[in-house]
């Protein structure tokens, strides 16, 4: 669901970085009075903020296939963060993962980027958590408080739950953006009937690998799982720091090694614009690839920027994008930068809460 630049009008995108900049520095904010309450929560954020940022980076790389569409998707992961990390951690590490697809791998355009932080991140952070996953978490579903099979149910539940509708939110909002901008040649009605259909599955989908990812922390490390409710006496099985590693481990079998397994279907953006008619299927609204929507200053100089920062575009090597080796060293270089992004975030906010004691 990575926005291009041409999709977009610059009054709209200069609109959608104010909004998503506000919710950061609401983000940063809140995590900083979380710090304040509880110390031992900052202790844990850094770790699992770092691993499972990278394990989004690395998921996303991965698009799997909508079967008899033509179309692909791909991980989003907001509601997976926060699920583990909550709604301002995991917004914040969303900010990560895109700032790094952008200007290292030329995923999605830089004008656009406050775009697509709205659009990828805003509603599985704020709207899955708030509106489905902290409501399914504590409720008295199935009349069993804190019973793992009870747990595990609401988590599969608020996964797929919650990955659909903030998945539907968003690409209902492209919608909307586009039209905004103004953009003739793509019509509300055609477009909105294509991008909700094919997002929906790929939200069903994205709902499943997020359960399985979230199941297996609760099996290991149940005090990661926010808002879950646990029988006294229930132990973690394993260390944090073996948690970690484990998902450390997940994270360069992924995008290091699976990611060479991605589909090459366009995904449902990229679909809904373009089509797959080489592959047999439909044309959909069939515009021109090379020549689409607006160009503007702004677009052109933000392209320019990502040229000179991209050092791996579209996850592949500058000189070689047919060497299966660059989807490799891009899995495994983007990971890891995003975790030291998201590690970075939090000590910036551990500095200034130490010298803000120290002053008083």
């Amino acid at each position: 669901m990575h926005m291009a630049d041409a999709l977009l009008a610059p009054a709209v995108a200069t609109t959608m970085y104010v909004a998503s900049a506000s919710v950061a520095g609401l983000s940063i904010w809140n995590i900083k009075k979380e710090d304040k309450v509880d110390l031992d929560v900052s202790h844990k954020r850094i770790p699992t903020m770092a691993v499972m940022s990278a394990l989004v980076f690395a998921g996303q790389m991965i698009n799997y296939t909508i079967p008899g569409t033509g179309s692909s998707g791909h991980l989003c992961g907001g509601m997976m963060l926060t699920a583990l990390l909550g709604p301002w951690a995991g917004f914040l590490s969303m900010i990560a993962v895109l700032l790094i697809q952008c200007l290292f791998f030329a995923d999605g355009g830089l004008m656009a980027l406050g775009t697509n932080i709205w659009n990828m991140a805003f509603y599985g952070c704020f709207v899955g958590y708030f509106l489905i996953y902290r409501p399914i978490m504590r409720s008295n579903l199935l009349a069993s408080k804190g019973s793992k099979v009870a747990n595990r149910i609401k988590i599969i539940l608020s996964s797929i739950i919650g990955c659909i509708l903030t998945l539907q939110l968003g690409a209902f909002s492209v919608v909307i953006e586009t039209s905004l901008s103004g953009i003739t040649d793509i019509p509300f009605g055609a477009f909105l009937t294509l991008m909700q259909p094919i997002h929906f599955f790929i939200g069903l989908i994205e709902g499943l690998v997020t359960s399985a990812v979230l199941i297996f922390v609760y099996e290991t490390r149940p005090e990661l799982i926010k808002d879950v409710q646990m029988k006294d006496g229930v132990k973690n099985k394993l260390k944090l720091g073996t948690t970690i590693l484990t998902l450390a481990i997940v994270v360069a079998i992924v995008g290091g090694g699976l990611s060479l397994l991605a589909s090459s279907n366009p995904d449902g953006l990229e679909w809904s614009l373009f089509g797959n008619g080489e592959a047999g299927y439909s044309e959909n609204l069939g515009l021109d690839e090379e020549d689409y929507g607006l160009t503007s200053s702004m677009s052109e100089t933000s392209a320019a920027i990502q040229e000179k920062t991209s050092v791996f575009p579209d996850y592949a090597f500058a000189n070689d994008e047919d060497n299966p080796l660059g989807t490799t060293v891009s899995g495994l270089v983007g990971s890891g930068i995003v975790a030291v992004l998201a590690i970075g975030i939090c000590l910036v906010g551990k500095s200034y809460k130490n010298k803000h004691a120290a002053n008083a």
